[in-house]
């Protein structure tokens, strides 16, 4: 089997997400259960590259990391309040479906 993405939620992401996710058997880890609460994007960012996670996002400095041409194992981006909990899930386990691991690094994909 090739290998699967992996995902980090950045934080402010209800836990219906990570939830969601797992219950379709994807990784994911959340930014309260690794105790980066408060932490710098760029912490947050490091964290996933670390574990090799695409990091899920709604925070617009993301962006700005990704024209700065940080390294990553991806962003997955979705701007606020513009979609519910349920698609969101379904727009990450669409990612999770068709993106290779290796497609997804230093790529930002959006919701």
């Amino acid at each position: 089997m090739k290998d699967r993405i992996r995902f980090h939620l950045d934080e402010n992401m209800s836990q219906a997400i990570a939830n969601g996710l797992r219950r379709r058997g994807i990784d994911v880890t959340t930014t309260p259960e690794e105790n980066l609460i408060g932490k710098l994007d760029e912490e947050q960012l490091t964290f996933a590259v670390s574990q090799k996670r695409v990091i899920f996002t709604q925070d617009t400095d993301f962006l700005r990391l990704q024209q700065q041409d940080v390294s990553h194992y991806g962003i997955a981006y979705c701007q606020q309040k513009s979609k519910s909990i349920g698609e969101i899930v379904q727009g990450l386990v669409l990612i999770w479906q068709v993106l290779p691991v290796d497609e997804m690094m230093k790529h930002l994909e959006y919701l």
